[in-house]
């Protein structure tokens, strides 16, 4: 059961992954605007049979969040009690929560509700608008996100995420490829949240105005020297990091079972 639960949600981040890497690197050659989570999903409510796509994208992103919470709270990976391994396993849980919230928000898609917990959603606008006139809650937020972000580097850089991979060497040197990969474009976007959300705590941000997000990272690179190269980089470590999410799917070991529950 708990194998099913982690496998069908790293497919389901790994569709969402697919769609915002292939519209930034369509925007890098200048067909198309960069997306964010919440725009892939709506992107896919409205393909063919979207109805069903995004109904198996809540449960699996439901899924994936139970997982998330379940490798926090049994330590499947062994991260341990040592400081660094617990500042990992409360990232897991904020994982857990924000996939939940995805999940919910494509809950209110399909259900056709004016609910939106993300990207310009009236509850996360009324949470942002509560620390948007205080610089020091932005900053102390964009420290945790910042910090997410240089996670990723420090475990593309040690490996850390190998421990779960096939033991098949040709699998395992595919995965460590596109898993190293992936975690740098990720965290990279990560910290450019980081930077936009610092930026806002020494500026007047308006109330009903949202939080920085992945989509507001994207195009803030498209507007570096270069833009499009840099984004066009961005978007196939992004494509590797929905690679690696489908691997996991479909190879990562899951030693958790029901009865480790009990």
């Amino acid at each position: 059961m708990i194998p099913v639960l982690a496998r069908s949600g790293y497919a389901a981040r790994g569709v969402v992954y697919s769609i915002i890497a292939w519209f930034a690197l369509l925007a890098a050659f200048g067909a198309g605007q960069p997306m964010g989570s919440q725009d892939a999903l709506a992107k896919l409510l409205a393909q063919p049979f979207g109805g069903l796509l995004v109904l198996a994208m809540v449960l699996g992103l439901f899924c994936f969040a139970l997982w998330r919470l379940a490798q926090a709270g049994w330590d499947t990976d062994a991260y341990g009690r040592s400081p660094l391994g617990l500042l990992i396993r409360a990232g897991l849980v904020g994982s857990a929560l924000a996939h939940a919230a995805l999940a919910l928000f494509a809950l209110a898609l399909l259900l056709s509700l004016s609910l939106s917990l993300g990207e310009g959603g009236e509850g996360e606008r009324s949470l942002f608008g509560m620390v948007a006139g205080s610089p020091p809650a932005l900053l102390a937020i964009a420290a945790l996100v910042g910090g997410v972000g240089l996670g990723h580097f420090v475990m593309s850089w040690h490996l850390s995420f190998e421990r779960s991979l096939p033991a098949r060497p040709d699998l395992r040197a595919v995965c460590r490829t596109l898993g190293r990969t992936g975690l740098v474009a990720r965290g990279i976007v990560f910290l450019l949240i980081a930077g936009l959300l610092a930026v806002g705590a020494f500026r007047v941000i308006q109330s009903d105005g949202g939080p920085p997000t992945m989509r507001d990272a994207l195009e803030f690179l498209q507007t570096l020297p270069a833009g499009p190269l840099w984004l066009g980089l961005i978007g196939a470590g992004l494509l590797a990091f929905a690679l690696y999410c489908f691997a996991e799917a479909a190879f990562r070991r899951i030693d958790l079972r029901l009865d480790d529950l009990t």
